[in-house]
């Protein structure tokens, strides 16, 4: 006779797409940090933008960082970007998707 086995109490597993869109409903900031930084760059001549870098330069600007600010959310955050401002496209490399 099989044995029952207890549960675990575990939290439903969020994907990163589910993860990113609750971060960047309670950090608006975050991503206006990130299209002001990436503008700043762009104006400068610059044209490719990393959005990995513009994470550390927005960790390294902010006094206590941000709490949450996972670098899975880059991709989804140039994605952004691109939908908000599409003639930006060109400036970030962007890769299919594997996952949500």
């Amino acid at each position: 006779m099989p044995v029952a086995r207890p549960r675990a109490n575990r939290a439903i597993a969020r994907t990163i797409t589910e993860q990113f869109h609750a971060f960047d409903a309670q950090n608006p900031h975050v991503y206006r940090a990130l299209e002001r930084m990436a503008a700043r760059r762009l104006a400068a001549g610059a044209t490719r933008v990393s959005l990995k870098d513009l994470f550390e330069d927005l960790r390294r600007q902010l006094p206590y960082g941000v709490a949450g600010l996972n670098n899975n959310f880059t991709a989804l955050y140039a994605r952004k970007l691109i939908a908000v401002r599409p003639h930006w496209a060109s400036a970030f490399e962007l890769r299919r998707r594997r996952a949500d």
